[in-house]
């Protein structure tokens, strides 16, 4: 299997050494990978490396429908709440998989996996997934009812369809897999990271600036377009391209509330949160997907953001000025909204933690700098981040 458009993250790195631990030979040059798992052998997946993500444990089914067993850490990754694994556990046992958990591990085992009917009482990404590619070779028809509906379950079953599998209404609330007895390999471009591509969004609106922003699915991205325009940016859009444009404007308050695709993204919280500290008016934040999502909040009051939390509930009074401040990342998006935060304040300000933004960015200092920001990290970069910052331009491409 070819995958094209794969962006050079920590979570990325990660994803391979656990499958390279697995026996799988997992080769990446540029952002072109090269995956062979004939030699796929171990079915368990060392602490030390799931550990570092949570989407590690999605090889839990796969591995059991490969090799009839997984042994996988209990997982890790953000600190975003308690975000259990129950809905996996239930699908998997509802395909046939004897799960139990102690010691910190989580074993399963099935002599051969056989199709069922799922519903998960919460339409979770991960779980969709995971079960998905669990089913394409289970004996029989897999149905998951109440699944997610995110443009990357949908770029997922495209490839999987692509590599033998029967998988139907990927998109939708209700998905069909009918199993098969084995996948070949293919040639898969991924989709653009719409979240990426909404952080340099959310730039352009918390600086006044104009940013373009290229290599898109606009359509991806029409929860958070709809509320930047709320704001008073303007956002223009074709095929493969968003511009968003807030020179010179007074941007008003907004209510965010966050919800499962098609819906605001949990995601782009954060980000939000920092550019309403900025705007006029009162804007409340709900948040509905994570019961703990606002660890930010502390460390934008720290730079003057005036938040009140009440449960999953922020009011944000818009103020003039932010005051620059050192700041500590506790998560990925909170991370990066802190560095938007930044990017508007009057002053130095120095986030720390930026190992969690590594995670889900792709050289974002690099980036911004090429818009023109004044962004350095206090460590060298990595020889592909300067690769990646070759070339002068108000344009970014949003990462795959």
């Amino acid at each position: 299997t070819v995958i094209t458009g794969v962006p050079k993250l920590e979570d990325v790195y990660t994803a391979l050494e656990v499958m390279v631990s697995l026996g799988v030979d997992a080769r990446l040059r540029g952002s072109t990978l090269t995956l062979r798992t004939r030699g796929l052998s171990s079915f368990e997946a060392p602490y030390e490396l799931v550990r570092r993500m949570r989407a590690s444990f999605l090889v839990t089914g796969p591995l059991v429908a490969r090799l009839g067993q997984a042994r996988i850490s209990l997982p890790g990754g953000c600190a975003i709440g308690t975000r259990p694994i129950d809905l996996h556990l239930k699908g998997l046992e509802a395909l046939g998989a004897r799960v139990r958990i102690g010691h910190g591990c989580i074993e399963a085992r099935a002599s051969r996996l056989v199709g069922s009917r799922i519903y998960l009482d919460y339409p979770s990404v991960g779980a969709t997934e995971h079960l998905i590619m669990t089913a394409c070779l289970a004996k029989g028809t897999t149905i998951i009812e109440n699944a997610a509906e995110e443009p990357e379950v949908v770029d997922m079953a495209n490839y999987l369809n692509a590599a033998g599998a029967s998988v139907h209404g990927a998109g939708t609330k209700v998905v069909r897999v009918e199993g098969v007895s084995s996948l070949r390999g293919v040639r898969h471009q991924v989709i653009p990271d719409r979240i990426e591509a909404g952080t340099y969004m959310v730039a352009a609106a918390i600086t006044r600036g104009t940013v373009e922003v290229e290599g898109v699915v606009p359509d991806h991205l029409t929860a958070v377009t709809a509320k930047l325009r709320e704001t008073g940016v303007e956002v223009t859009e074709d095929e493969t391209t968003v511009l968003v444009n807030a020179a010179r404007r007074r941007l008003r308050a907004v209510n965010i509330k966050t919800m499962p695709y098609p819906g605001f993204p949990t995601d782009m919280q954060a980000l939000f949160m920092a550019l309403l500290a900025t705007t006029d008016g009162l804007g409340v934040v709900t948040e509905t997907v994570f019961e703990n999502r606002f660890a930010h909040v502390a460390e934008l009051k720290r730079m003057g953001a005036d938040i009140q939390v009440d449960g999953r509930t922020a009011a944000v009074q818009g103020t003039r000025v932010l005051y620059g401040a050192e700041v500590a990342a506790a998560d990925l998006r909170g991370g990066a909204a802190l560095v938007l935060a930044g990017l508007a304040a009057d002053g130095v300000t120095v986030v720390r933690g930026v190992e969690h933004i590594d995670r889900g960015y792709e050289a974002l200092d690099a980036n911004l700098r090429r818009l023109g920001a004044s962004v350095r990290r206090l460590r060298a970069a990595p020889p592909e981040e300067e690769r990646a910052a070759s070339g002068a331009t108000s344009r970014v491409t949003a990462g795959s």
